[in-house]
């Protein structure tokens, strides 16, 4: 079981990080990961930093239950 904690945390620290990096950089690849365009009917560029804001939660969280997991 613990192995699937740590997976499960690195994967939300790698996703976290892959959000923060689509605020800055705007791809091909990076687009289907955004979480605006996931959740939101009206996805524009004024609603980007909604992925910095989840990126940093999701990163900050994953990277807590790594340490004190």
């Amino acid at each position: 079981m613990k192995n699937l904690n740590l997976f499960t945390s690195l994967l939300g620290v790698a996703y976290g990080i892959l959000l923060i990096v689509i605020f800055f950089v705007r791809t091909k690849f990076t687009e289907p990961f955004r979480i605006d365009a996931l959740l939101m009917p009206q996805a524009s560029e004024s609603s980007r930093p909604v992925n910095l804001v989840a990126g940093l939660i999701i990163a900050g969280y994953s990277i807590y239950s790594l340490l004190h997991g």
